[in-house]
């Protein structure tokens, strides 16, 4: 599963050039430059359940950037898991204004703000804004092949075994399902989840909610049923075991990585990692990150927050040469922005110059 540092994902030049991410189209933003932070509330379709709970909305923060004429806007979502709310993460960003105002620009936001959500809007407004006032779309603005469309996963929420089956069951035509599990009872999950969809490829999802003690049994289990790659089965701060466990299933890091510096510390417990434009604190550092991920040889997947399609469209550049794309936020909604990204059962299209870049 793991790519080398030389035929990785990520190994074509415009990737590995970090410094063309961090300084190509860094053209001078005026001073005049406004920005503003908003939350919004977006009902999910049903209930979506992981290990750590479920909910019922997806609530996220959209940061826009206008210089009078041009608007660019990004959306985040504050994730409590590392410590983020909704209330602090407008606080931050809305803390910019006056460096905004002063010069800061879209390289200097890199050193001014921490990796995570805030970060993550005003990158993507950035990026946005950019493109609306050169008339050129981001992937030319990185150096970037026009975006494909792309197979992402399609999420079956963690449940009991039966209603697993019969979500999974109604989804069975598409490719590649991905599968929360993280909860007493996980190989009767996944075994039902198997035997509804025989053909689709799986991978799944523990978010950190598996044990040292029962993580053989879970993991001889996913092998059993034939799935590719599990992400996060023990906690973070608990993933020492997974050095000396016997891999049958790859592995891939999530709540384990963040950005670039986290990287080092997955080699030998990891054979991939979940980068996230929420995590990495925008396209910027994600793209960056890819490329470094490349290099060390670990597999990429690109991945989401249950979002917007606002949220999903930087994340379609990143995922252009990702191996495992799971992109289907907007899919768990009970319904997406005008102008939303264009999805064609599990294709997804790249965004239209209206929603973003």
């Amino acid at each position: 599963m793991a790519a080398t540092s030389e035929s990785g994902p990520y190994s074509d030049t415009p990737w590995n050039l970090s410094r063309v991410v961090l300084t190509r189209c860094n053209m001078d933003i005026p001073k005049s430059l406004s920005l503003s932070a908003v939350a919004e509330r977006w009902p999910i379709a049903g209930r979506f359940n992981i290990s750590r709970g479920a909910k019922t909305e997806a609530v996220v923060v959209v940061a826009t950037l206008s210089d009078g004429i041009h608007r660019g806007r990004g959306e985040c979502v504050p994730y409590g898991r590392y410590g983020e709310t909704v209330d602090g993460v407008i606080a931050a960003i809305e803390a910019l204004r006056p460096m905004i105002a002063h010069g800061l620009d879209r390289k200097g936001l890199q050193t001014a703000v921490p990796p995570g959500a805030a970060r993550n809007a005003v990158d993507c407004a950035f990026w946005d804004l950019e493109a609306k006032r050169t008339g050129k779309r981001v992937h030319e603005l990185v150096g970037l092949a026009a975006p494909k469309p792309l197979t992402t996963a399609l999420t079956i929420s963690l449940d009991e075994p039966a209603g697993m089956a019969r979500a999974a069951e109604k989804v069975a035509s598409r490719p590649l399902l991905k599968v929360k599990l993280g909860a007493e009872g996980d190989p009767a999950r996944i075994a039902a989840v198997r035997a509804a969809a025989p053909q689709a490829v799986l991978i799944v999802d523990a978010n950190e909610g598996w044990t040292e003690s029962n993580l053989a049994e879970n993991v001889a289990a996913c092998a059993k049923a034939g799935v590719k790659l599990i992400e996060q089965p023990l906690p973070a701060t608990g993933d020492r075991p997974l050095a000396n466990l016997t891999r049958s299933v790859a592995l891939c890091a999530d709540e384990s990585a963040h950005d670039r510096a986290s990287l080092p510390g997955l080699i030998g417990k990891y054979d991939a990692v979940n980068i996230k434009l929420d995590k990495a604190g925008g396209l910027t550092e994600a793209l960056a990150m890819a490329a470094e991920a490349g290099r060390l040889g670990l597999t990429v997947m690109a991945g989401c927050m249950v979002a917007t399609s606002l949220s999903m469209a930087p994340a379609v550049l990143l995922a252009q040469k990702a191996a495992y794309v799971d992109l289907d936020g907007p899919l768990l909604l009970a319904g997406d922005r005008r102008d939303g990204l264009r999805y064609d059962e599990s294709c997804v299209f790249p965004p239209q110059v209206e929603l973003w870049g």
